[in-house]
């Protein structure tokens, strides 16, 4: 049965910053966000040795690999939390590689949403403050987050929690929270890593089913790290990643 989902979020206020620059025609034009050449080093190690990958609208991507084979990193990457030290990533044809740290912030803001393998939720606020936070953070007024936060809470099957903390939830309560958190406002693409490493067998199933609906229905794409066959199978497709690049797909 699919998800009813609530209805967008309001528009982000408009940014100060400049629009990034728009990436050569040889970026894949029908991707969402396209990564080309991507290289990333700490220290003598190479964590990504020319990563190419493509993400289209809807579509949900495992990024599999042992670890230390460069999967996070890449996540991190395509997500603007890491810049590349060589290679193009861009969003909808646009360059973000490049982007300053204040400029990669506001696109983590305004155009991605994350899901963490502990949901990194804050303890000291409810589950409806936790989900509302991230809209609030683009201007929306505090009693419009909150009202959208309560809609995307009972669209995950936790209607009468969201006055409860993390600490009164179970784990598969506290990452559907994460879910609605990443989704409510309104994200391109959705950053999962190892979203159920820490669950069990069932709940992560349930977990999975749950993120790959709703970001399916509402238009977003996904990005899963995970090293569990089973968790990839949620996905639309997948690629494994080694040594810093990507051998199979």
């Amino acid at each position: 049965m699919s998800v009813p989902l609530p209805p967008p979020p309001p528009p982000a206020a408009a940014s100060a910053t400049a629009p990034a620059a728009v990436v050569p025609p040889a970026a894949h034009a029908a991707a969402r966000l396209s990564a080309r050449g991507l290289v990333k080093t700490f220290g003598t190690t190479t964590a990504l040795a020319g990563v190419d990958v493509d993400l289209a609208a809807g579509e949900s991507l495992a990024v599999m690999g042992p670890s230390g084979s460069g999967k996070s990193t890449l996540l991190h990457c395509l997500a603007g939390i890491l810049p590349p030290d060589a290679g193009t990533i861009a969003l909808e044809g646009r360059e973000i590689g490049r982007l300053s740290d204040r400029e990669r912030t506001l696109l983590r803001r305004e155009r991605y949403g994350f899901v963490f393998q502990f949901g990194q939720l804050l303890p000291e606020l409810p589950a409806e403050e936790n989900v509302a936070l991230a809209s609030m953070l683009l201007g929306t007024p505090r009693a419009r987050a909150l009202d959208l936060a309560r809609q995307w809470l009972a669209a995950l099957g936790l209607a009468g929690m969201e006055r409860r903390r993390p600490g009164e939830l179970s784990g598969g309560q506290a990452q559907r929270v994460a879910v609605a958190r990443a989704l409510i406002t309104g994200p391109d693409v959705v950053f999962a890593d190892e979203p159920t490493g820490a669950l069990d067998q069932t709940t992560g199933a349930d977990v999975m089913r749950v993120l790959t609906e709703t970001t399916r229905a509402a238009g977003a794409s996904l990005v899963l790290v995970t090293h569990d066959e089973n968790v990839a199978s949620w996905c639309s497709r997948r690629i494994e990643v080694r040594d810093g690049r990507v051998v199979g797909a």
